[in-house]
């Protein structure tokens, strides 16, 4: 029976084949979101949609990122009700329905319904593959893991630009409707692969179906672990305790917006703005002003050929998805406040050098100071993206499921990323009109949000590396202070001495509680 369950994985084994399905969830993500901007400019599409304004093109490509919203919004129900997994299959279903009504479009119409509909399922996956992620993998793998699922999302990026470079040679409907069939490839992975993969233990708990839940654990730690086995015992106890306390201190949406949470100060409301605002401070890093356009941005802002934009672009993809493993390799390392420290402050430093660069550019005549400036903009672009892959790309994904408690995730995750999509419309509306009208000094409300996200972040944000998810529960149970900084227990990335004792009690616990059960079962084998 064993091993039949899962195909015989087990341990690490396990581990591995959820990130492959939670992985691939994000690289269509990444897929999906960049593989537009290729199509829009492709002849034989403007030519099929009976040449659009550039208004309607660019409603046609925001839209995305409405169904995203509103996608993401209903993760909190479907990911809380249905499960995780089933979250997951569902929202790649709808992906592969939107991708499919595009793909076969003839009319304005049925291309705004399938990018909704498209963006409807990315936004359900996006709002549940993270949380699924989390709370299926050891704490020791969790951090390097989630962040994974963000670095491959850049590599769907990174494809996209690069296939849509590729097939703009082409003439004809191939030129366009193959890159947007290409994403069907990622769904058939997803479906073939999430349908066999364990539930989230935690949701399991939440469900009250423990002995299920039991058996994840310690299916996920392999090595011979059972259901018996103390550590795993000891990890289910712990689970179980934060999650009857929190139920009994469960939350509705118009609680928690009104700050009447009766969480005896375990911070519901506070953890939750956290979570949010580590999508909104990503979002007006500018990062999103760049990549949906970031040709435009290297032609009409910098002044360089069409060709070389779009080659530099799909160039930048393979530059950002280096540096996004590389966080991936040191989010542990530095810690999330590190990383997203480091991120914004080396984003801020690019900016204003960008800010000044273009500035120069454009108030010159000389058309070799033009291209001096240009280059050395073109650098400061790449160098911003090195920053921002390393410190942002998937840290504050990871730290929006870390810091919310068990009752709050999904509500936490949807909510974040809801935001997320509605700024990124808004961003996505506002450059183009943005870099047209203003110039240079478009990019200064970027250099701005930036600089000030620095003393925000350094300030009111605790660390949650190398810690369980309960652990963080603990912390603010006990009174965090709103000035997080001050206290260095909070900021520190190793995990403090005191939670790998109480982990030690635990499973001592746990041994004596599998000691009681056997003599139990030994007196009653006596009776009979």
């Amino acid at each position: 029976m064993e091993k039949d369950r899962y195909f015989g994985a087990r341990g690490d084994a396990l581990t591995i084949w959820v990130t492959v399905c939670c992985a691939t969830a994000m690289t269509l993500f990444g897929y999906d979101q960049a593989v537009f901007s290729g199509v829009i400019i492709s002849d034989d599409f403007l030519r099929v949609m009976g040449h659009p304004s550039a208004n309607m093109v660019a409603t046609i490509t925001s839209l995305y990122d409405v169904g995203c919203f509103f996608g993401s919004v209903a993760g909190s129900v479907f990911g809380s009700q249905l499960g995780r997994k089933p979250s997951v299959i569902w929202g790649t279903v709808v992906m592969i329905l939107g991708a499919v009504l595009q793909i076969s479009a003839f009319s304005v119409p049925q291309m705004i319904v399938g990018r909704l509909v498209a963006g409807l399922g990315n936004g359900l996956n996006t709002a549940t593959a993270p949380v699924w992620q989390s709370e299926t993998t050891k704490p020791t793998w969790r951090g390097k893991l989630v962040v994974l699922g963000l670095v491959v999302n850049v590599g769907g990026f990174c494809i996209a630009n690069w296939v849509a470079f590729g097939f703009s040679y082409l003439a004809g409907g191939i030129a366009w409707r193959f890159p947007l069939a290409l994403q069907l490839l990622f769904g058939i992975v997803i479906l073939c692969t999430a349908p066999w993969l364990p539930e989230s233990p935690r949701w399991l708990i939440s469900k009250d179906r423990i002995e299920e839940a039991t058996q994840v654990l310690a299916d996920v730690h392999g090595g011979g672990a059972t259901p018996l086995t103390p550590v795993v015992v000891a990890e289910r106890n712990e689970i179980l305790h934060a999650y009857r306390a929190e139920r009994d201190n469960a939350v509705s949406w118009g609680d928690l917006l009104r700050n009447r949470t009766r969480d005896n100060g375990q911070g519901t409301l506070r953890r939750f703005v956290l979570g949010l605002g580590t999508q909104i401070i990503v979002q007006l890093s500018g990062v999103n002003a760049t990549s949906y356009y970031l040709p435009t941005v290297l032609t009409a802002s910098v002044g360089l050929p069409d060709r070389l934009a779009r080659l530099l672009t799909a160039a930048n993809g393979i530059h950002y998805t280096f540096f996004s493993f590389l966080g991936m390799m040191l989010i542990d390392k530095w810690g999330r406040r590190g990383a997203m420290l480091f991120g914004t402050t080396g984003c801020a430093c690019c900016y204003l050098a960008l800010t000044l660069l273009i500035w120069a550019g454009s108030s010159t005549t000389s058309s070799g100071m033009q291209h001096e400036y240009g280059a050395a903009a073109v650098s400061m672009i790449f160098l911003y993206y090195a920053f921002f892959g390393t410190g942002w790309q998937g840290t504050a994904w990871l730290y929006n499921t870390e810091i919310n408690s068990l009752h709050m995730r999904m509500k936490g995750a949807s909510a974040s990323v809801a935001a997320q999509w509605a700024v990124n419309y808004m961003v996505v509306q506002v450059t183009p009109p943005g870099i047209q009208n203003l110039g240079w000094r478009f990019y200064l409300i970027w250099l701005f949000f930036n600089w000030f996200s620095i003393p925000v972040l350094y300030i009111f944000y605790p660390e949650t590396a190398n810690r369980r998810l309960e652990d963080i529960d603990t912390v603010f149970k006990e009174g965090l202070s709103v000035w997080a900084f001050t206290n260095r227990e909070a900021i520190q990335v190793r995990r403090p001495e005191r939670f790998i004792a109480m982990d030690l009690q635990e499973e001592e616990a746990a041994t004596i509680e599998i000691k009681g059960e056997a003599v139990q079962l030994e007196h009653v084998d006596q009776k009979i």
